[in-house]
């Protein structure tokens, strides 16, 4: 009997975000007479790949979903954190969730031998999990699913509302410095961005975001690199700076910095398109080169930007540039056009899970009108929910609190934990407590980080 195999996707796609797959569907049945068996069945060896990613071209994958606007609001975390406890929290933060990607990609490995499936993605492996996992708990694997899918959805679009205040905020100061009349409010200038918004979010095809892409990429580049020069342009001193904050805006730190850090909705398609998929994990490996990376450069921009600008650091660094200066304006020109740009790539991945899951309950003679009508509505309330917290700094940590703790951390703790359930949780149960460590902490970045935002937004 022959095997006929699945073709997966060759490369980085929008189609690796959405969970539109099935069990069923995945299952590559071991044939008749082989000797492979569940224990030996290497998913590696099913996945085919017409053009997959290199390790190289993965790490670059890695390293460009972290390295973004979160990294120009790491001067503000460390305010929020102290010198000492920022660079202290930083490490330990980028420990913890390299750890929950090293745990969610290891069950996803782990899950597709059992259902003998090539791969599986973020919401698929938690399906999965349960689906394969103790019999008491299958009837929970078609919530699992659910419940990451709406967690993705909600992070991107929240992720997008915070790149709508970052946009508005910068057009704001340029405006304001040479129309200081004109004194518009920053929800005015959401408005005269939403049409292009809308406008740029009619794109249906990927191929057509790209030239935006590397516009964008180049702009962040030229933008840091003079981000860089002002920062490090002058003396620094210790007065007026904290080594560690209050406590009471410690809350803030964690979730600025999860904010800032986590990239976990892209994991699965990169290590899922790699040419060498074992490469992924293990020292050095892509994920720990690539959070090794992050993590230096975070605690590197976020310990000088604050040492720089102490407690008048705002919700992103280039805020604190002069204003009055030509090379100043023109990192805020860029930022602004930079963050524009992947507002429309990030709202693509979203959108692609919400009709992903609306879609199929519409008329198909209906598609082209109700797809003109959803963008427009899902980009017209991203921008109205900005225009209710206009304010960069709270918001960044209601995102960071709410969507990536959850996300990031406490998923992949309760996928660790029902995959190990049966006989694998170590001695003494080590991996029951430590997943038990990993969930509270995200539920007190959740609750803490919640309740610091929002009382911030109220201000």
């Amino acid at each position: 009997m022959t095997e006929e195999k699945e073709k997966y996707p060759s490369t980085f796609t929008i189609d690796n975000f959405s969970s539109t797959t099935k069990l069923e569907s995945n299952e590559v049945k071991v044939p008749v007479g082989s000797k492979e068996t569940l224990n030996d069945y290497n998913p590696f060896d099913h996945r085919q790949l017409e053009h997959p990613n290199s390790t190289f071209g993965a790490l670059a994958h890695l390293l460009k979903s972290s390295l973004g606007t979160g990294i120009l609001a790491m001067p503000n975390a460390f305010k929020n954190g102290g010198l000492l406890f920022g660079f202290i929290g930083t490490l330990l933060v980028g420990i913890v969730c390299t750890h929950c990607v090293h745990i969610l990609v290891k069950a996803s490995h782990k899950i597709c031998r059992k259902a003998k499936t090539p791969s599986f993605g973020f919401s698929e492996t938690a399906e999965a999990v349960f689906e394969y996992g103790p019999e008491n708990l299958k009837r929970f694997a078609p919530a699992a699913r659910v419940t990451v899918d709406i967690a993705l959805v909600v992070t991107y679009y929240m992720g997008i509302c915070v790149y709508v205040v970052f946009v508005s905020g910068s057009i704001q100061q340029l405006v304001d410095y040479y129309y200081p009349d004109l004194n518009w409010s920053v929800q005015m200038y959401m408005v005269i961005i939403l049409p292009l918004l809308i406008l740029i979010c009619q794109v249906r095809e990927l191929k057509y975001l790209v030239p935006f892409s590397m516009l964008a990429n180049i702009f962040l580049v030229i933008s840091f690199a003079i981000t860089l020069y002002y920062m490090f342009n002058g003396s620094f001193t210790m007065e007026g700076k904290n080594l560690m904050a209050p406590i009471s805006r410690i809350p803030l730190f964690l979730s600025t910095v999860v904010f800032a850090m986590e990239g976990i909705g892209l994991v699965m398609p990169v290590e899922n398109n790699m040419k060498k998929p074992h490469h992924f994990l293990g020292c050095p490996g892509v994920l720990n080169t690539a959070m090794a990376t992050v993590v230096v450069l975070y605690g590197v921009i976020g310990f000088f930007g604050y040492l720089k600008y102490g407690e008048a650091t705002e919700g992103s660094i280039t805020y604190n540039l002069p204003v009055d200066e030509i090379l100043a304006q023109v990192v805020k020109c860029l930022v602004a056009l930079a963050i524009f740009f992947t507002y429309s790539l990030q709202f693509y991945v979203a959108y692609s899970i919400t009709w992903g899951i609306t879609g199929k309950h519409i008329s198909t003679k209906f598609h082209n009108l109700t797809q003109i009508v959803l963008r427009t509505l899902l980009v017209s309330m991203t921008v109205g929910v900005a225009a209710l917290v206009p304010d960069l700094e709270p918001i960044i940590g209601l995102v960071g609190s709410i969507c990536l703790s959850m996300l990031g951390i406490f998923i992949p703790a309760v996928v660790d934990t029902v995959i190990s359930w049966e006989g694998e949780l170590g001695t003494l149960k080590w991996k029951l407590w430590k997943n038990i460590a990993l969930m509270l902490f995200a539920l007190f970045a959740l609750i803490s980080g919640s309740y610091e935002s929002i009382l911030g937004l109220m201000k």
